[in-house]
């Protein structure tokens, strides 16, 4: 098993340790994942939830759809990794929302914590983010695409594992 699939085996178990839960089968119950689709934003992101300023995400359901993966639910826990799928910490989800596109206003832009938090950036930076994941596939970007807006909080930060 290499470093970076123990660094996210470890923070679970010590995770679910701290909660006083000796069960190992839970250990695998806890999904990771990064941001974005390359290093660079997948990394500022994860950085972004350590320092407490990003506490949303927005991916399409569409995306979700391709995955195979449900819409989250308000309570369910997800490590974040690093783009080399080091783990970074545990969120919990607080909030779901789902929107169409035109539809996010500035207060989730701004949850988003990216960039400058404006509706704006947010807009700029997801539409070209939503047509790189989408080219070549049957979806197309327009702004009735369907957005599951995620609000989270950290519950378990790196350094508590270390």
């Amino acid at each position: 098993m290499s470093l970076v699939q123990n660094s996210v085996k470890e923070m679970r178990w010590n995770y679910l340790n701290d909660l006083g839960i000796s069960d190992q089968s839970l250990v695998t119950g806890i999904p990771a994942w990064h941001f974005c689709d390359n290093q660079k934003d997948a990394d500022e992101c994860a950085e972004l939830v350590l320092r407490g300023k990003k506490r949303a995400t927005s991916p399409s359901v569409w995306k979700l759809e391709i995955q195979g993966l449900d819409i989250p639910n308000k309570g369910d826990l997800n490590i974040v990794t690093d783009w080399k799928g080091s783990a970074q910490c545990i969120i919990q989800t607080k909030d779901v929302e789902l929107l169409k596109f035109r539809e996010i206003t500035s207060e989730h832009a701004a949850l988003e914590g990216e960039g400058d938090g404006s509706l704006e950036y947010w807009g700029r930076t997801h539409w070209e983010y939503y047509k790189r994941v989408f080219d070549g596939a049957y979806y197309e970007v327009d702004e009735d695409m369907p957005i599951v807006f995620e609000q989270f909080e950290v519950v378990y930060p790196k350094n508590k594992s270390d």
